[in-house]
């Protein structure tokens, strides 16, 4: 559903509210869908993917420049496929209600839990990875049962208008349907009293998602960022970190929400560490400007923030490590960069990044590495290299996050029997898989008396019995 005049925002907003009305209604007097319904759901979503798996590719790498379709299939499509054979797979048992005790007080009675559809569910979803964060969600909302209004990223213009048409040709509008449109389309899109909302996207941007909902009650999802720190034991192999280092940060050219952010390393090792990286990098993008693997920058304002930081860091005089290649910047791109001394002043270590530049932090105790990390923020993820389990342990008691993969990157993400979600400043709430599902649906308690209602024969007006039960209750 395109704005119906991208001048006149209020016509966009009727039109936005008249297609959640429709929802909102469907959703109130359709009853809950039954396991064959959610199935058949997740089964045209299916469809739509694998069909338009070429053309999503496409219309994602015209949206940065250049991105790669290989990429795009392995972190996007597929995953997106995996979960929807893994909900697919497991709804009918997640429908299934859950017997809960009842205490002897009580009895003779039963107990349970149903997890019901919540309703009509909103999903804002960012322009990193424009599919597979758009639709990972919707499939968990459809398992739930629920009806899901998204609007996609105004920064991938090809992508979500190929996403518009796809899921018009699916789905009926009552059943799911797509805004686009920019920030304004964006701010009235939050203020629609969802059943939930999900947003992914920074943590500025959720901070006025969560306003904007709060005036309707509208429960949250914020899946944020935030600076997710690598630490690096002094007993684990360097070639080893520097594979599984360089494969997360730059992967998309950094623009990953899970992507380390910084590493800390003994002090000895950093510059090895460092140069390990670099590499790395140049075995897996032995160019960058030309190189149809390595993603562009997704817009020119973000490519000038990011330059700005590394000649910010430079002029403070840090050690730059660049990946030289001819013509990046005419390409839309920035090659890999590793910094050593980045400024405690400025964005490299004190915003998310969000690109292809990585700040090495030199460390001379585990406690000092410790200490940097709980100075900032919870991170929405955290990564340890050691080949010890006591060092794995030790940090995870000390430093929490959203997720954490131990000796590798981002793949906690890719594990659909996992929750994905943040903490504090990188997010609300969790969803994936049975997590997701239970995000998407109300916990309907239901308590059923048996022959014998104990309390109502008590009294009142209470009299002996109900004062002997009370003695005994409360010794």
């Amino acid at each position: 559903m395109a704005d119906a005049n991208p001048r006149d925002p209020s016509l966009a907003a009727a039109a936005m509210r008249a297609a959640f009305d429709v929802q909102h209604a469907a959703s109130r007097n359709g009853g809950i869908p039954s396991a064959a319904a959610r199935r058949d759901r997740l089964d045209r979503l299916k469809q739509l993917v694998l069909v338009n798996a070429d053309a999503f590719a496409d219309a994602i790498s015209a949206d940065f420049g250049t991105r790669s379709r290989t990429e795009t299939k392995l972190l996007e499509i597929i995953p997106t496929l995996s979960a929807i054979k893994h909900a697919r797979k497991a709804v009918s048992r997640w429908m299934k209600p859950e017997r809960r005790r009842v205490e002897a007080t009580f009895q003779p009675a039963k107990a349970w839990v149903r997890h019901e559809p919540l309703g009509v569910i909103g999903i804002i979803s960012p322009w990193n990875y424009p599919l597979q964060l758009a639709l990972s969600p919707l499939v968990d909302a459809l398992a739930a049962g629920n009806r899901a209004m998204l609007k996609p990223s105004e920064l991938t213009p090809a992508f979500s208008a190929l996403l518009e048409s796809t899921i018009a040709a699916q789905f009926a509008a009552d059943e799911v349907t797509v805004v686009t449109g920019g920030t304004e389309t964006g701010k009235a899109f939050s203020s629609l009293p969802f059943d939930h909302l999900l947003f992914t996207g920074s943590t500025a941007v959720g901070r006025e998602v969560y306003k904007a909902a709060a005036a309707n009650l509208v429960p949250v999802t914020l899946e944020l960022g935030g600076k997710s720190p690598a630490m690096l034991f002094d007993d684990y192999s360097i070639e080893k970190a520097a594979r599984s280092i360089a494969f997360g940060k730059f992967v998309n050219a950094g623009q990953t929400c899970i992507a380390p952010d910084y590493v800390l390393v003994p002090r000895a090792k950093a510059q090895a560490l460092a140069e390990a990286i670099l590499a790395q990098t140049r075995h897996s993008y032995p160019q960058v400007a030309g190189n149809a693997d390595y993603s562009g920058v997704i817009s020119e304002r973000h490519r000038l923030r990011l330059t700005g930081a590394i000649e910010a860091a430079r002029d403070a005089g840090a050690t730059i490590l660049a990946h030289e290649d001819e013509g990046t910047s005419a390409a839309g791109k920035i090659g890999p960069t590793i910094v050593l001394g980045a400024p405690a002043e400025g964005l490299l270590l004190g915003e998310e990044i969000f690109g292809p530049i990585l700040p090495i932090i030199p460390y001379d105790s585990e406690d000092e590495a410790i200490a940097f990390m709980l100075a900032r923020e919870r991170p929405l993820a955290l990564y340890a290299f050691s080949d010890r389990s006591s060092d794995h342990w030790r940090l995870l008691d000390r430093v929490i996050s959203g997720g954490v993969t131990l000796n590798g990157t981002l793949m906690h993400i890719a594990q659909e029997s996992l929750p994905f979600g943040g903490v504090g400043a990188s997010g609300i709430g969790a969803y994936h898989g049975e997590e997701g599902f239970k995000r998407f649906s109300h916990a309907r308690a239901i308590h059923k008396i048996g022959a014998v209602n104990v309390f109502e024969r008590m009294g009142p007006p209470w009299g002996k019995t109900a004062a002997f039960v009370a003695r005994m209750l409360t010794r």
